[in-house]
């Protein structure tokens, strides 16, 4: 923790907090410690336990995904507030855990938007690695009824899986396309140049040509 706090920089705070993260540590850096640290997983339980963003971040790097309970994950999910802490515990854990898919649908319609929001990013990984058993269809009922009025990080998630569903399933696109044009959620979100918009038709057009 002292180490932690030694690599604690102003300048970055500022724009973490921009983003809603509560901390200053240098990703590069806290990586670094990670490798030397190498995988420890009671020391993980403790950094996260400790409930310090820069930790559990730190945590999410050294932690062996398989070794949680699903029960524990559902407990760290629901205490993962921060955006960066909720989005590694997500992909860097729960992706890689035998409990993933249930937690999936644990969490798909969870009345917390941002557990909601796991669900749902877990089910735009199944859309482009397993989407047999899916229904696409009654996923763009949802997005279609509730992404336009959803709170920001559930929108997020939504919205990126309108998109794998317009890129992935040729069958759907139409539809997807149709939706993101009528709903118009992220058109105006400012895009750094040589970036791809968020905005689905953009997002399914730009990745749709670039396989083609």
């Amino acid at each position: 923790m002292a180490e932690l706090a030694a690599l604690e920089d102003p300048r970055a705070r500022e724009v973490n907090e921009r983003h809603g993260d509560d901390h200053g540590v240098n990703l590069s850096k806290l990586r670094a410690v990670a490798k030397r640290l190498k995988t420890q997983q009671d020391l993980a339980r403790e950094l996260w336990n400790t409930g310090d963003t820069a930790a559990r971040l730190l945590s999410l790097l050294i932690c062996r995904p398989k070794a949680f309970a699903r029960d524990e994950l559902d407990s760290m999910v629901r205490q993962a507030k921060t955006p960066k802490v909720n989005d590694w515990l997500v992909n860097y854990v729960v992706k890689k855990s035998p409990y993933c898919e249930e937690l999936r649908i644990l969490w798909f319609s969870d009345a917390d938007p941002v557990v909601a929001a796991a669900g749902w990013a877990l089910t735009s990984e199944r859309i482009v690695k397993k989407p047999e058993g899916l229904d696409l269809d009654q996923l763009l009922d949802l997005i279609e009824a509730d992404m336009k009025d959803a709170p920001e990080r559930l929108q997020w998630a939504m919205n990126n899986c309108l998109a794998q569903i317009g890129i992935e399933h040729p069958g759907h696109r139409s539809r997807a396309l149709s939706i993101g044009e009528r709903l118009e959620v992220l058109k105006d979100y400012p895009t750094p140049p040589n970036c791809t918009s968020p905005f689905a038709p953009i997002w399914i057009t730009e990745m749709v040509r670039r396989k083609g």
